[in-house]
């Protein structure tokens, strides 16, 4: 049986805001290890699924999940929130 958190309470992946709320959802290190970072779609086998990934299009990926999660109602108030929000994550930290 999978342990299961609320998405409130769950952490955040730090590339693509996703809650990680089983098991499943963290990413896998090199010596497949759990990595509480970052998310099954970001991180597997200790390093980034898609390298050169840069952080506009990561919002732009991100548009229609936080529409469909209903954080949003339109794509321009989606990508304004993901713009406020996504770039003080680590791996788009610049500071």
């Amino acid at each position: 049986m999978q342990e299961t958190t609320s998405v409130q309470d769950a952490p955040i992946c730090q590339s693509c805001e996703m809650p990680m709320t089983k098991p499943g959802d963290f990413g896998l290190d090199a010596d497949g290890s759990k990595n509480g970072d970052y998310c099954c779609h970001c991180w597997k086998k200790g390093g980034f699924t898609s390298k050169n990934l840069t952080l506009e299009k990561m919002i732009e990926i991100n548009v229609p999940f936080v529409i469909k999660g209903g954080f949003a109602k339109t794509e321009d108030e989606a990508r304004a929130m993901l713009k406020e929000s996504m770039p003080k994550l680590k791996r788009w930290a610049t500071a």
